[in-house]
């Protein structure tokens, strides 16, 4: 079973995954093989633009058996796989987490203005039907990987679209 773990940058992603390898989990981290698929540089967002669905194809050729495979990356959610746990952040704490990672005014915008507009979300919905949502705003670390492997233990029904953080896009206009 393939399960994404997705979310805005600065979410928690990486923490995560991190923690779950620890534990013994198998892990595909999209950032380690997303240079393989690069077909050109976006200068005015300053990242790599990856041909997804080479990187799709890659990724269903992998076989687990009778394992969780997670895949860790904000692309992961547009791969093919069996469910998608998205990391939220309230933007006004990803603000202060963009910013310790000394990322320019331009690009904190862009992902604080995606992360109150559920953009990973759209995008999953487009093509998963079984989707959960983890707040990480205000926890630590520990709390939210149990969170994970609550979910990736019992595959609950999906639980999406509780998170609002559209007052945020209001006060911040």
């Amino acid at each position: 079973m393939k399960i994404a773990l997705t979310g805005t940058p600065g979410v928690g992603k990486t923490g995560v995954a991190n923690e779950l390898e620890k534990k013994g989990y198998s892990l595909l981290r999209i950032e380690e093989i997303a240079d393989n698929f690069v077909i050109g540089y976006d200068n005015e967002r300053e990242s790599k633009i990856v041909d997804e669905e080479k990187m799709d194809e890659y990724i269903k050729k992998i076989e687990e058996k009778d394992k969780i495979l997670i895949i860790e990356g904000h692309l992961s959610h547009l791969m093919s796989v069996d469910g998608v746990i998205i990391l939220r952040c309230h933007p006004s704490e990803l603000k202060k987490r963009l910013e310790k990672k000394k990322w320019n005014e331009k690009k904190i915008k862009e992902n604080l203005e995606a992360e109150a507009l559920d953009i990973i979300l759209q995008r999953a919905l487009e093509r998963h039907k079984k989707i959960w949502e983890i707040d990480t705003t205000g926890k630590k670390l520990d709390e939210v990987v149990e969170e994970v492997e609550e979910i990736l233990k019992k595959l609950p029904p999906p639980l999406y679209g509780k998170l609002d953080y559209s007052e945020w896009l209001i006060e911040n206009a």
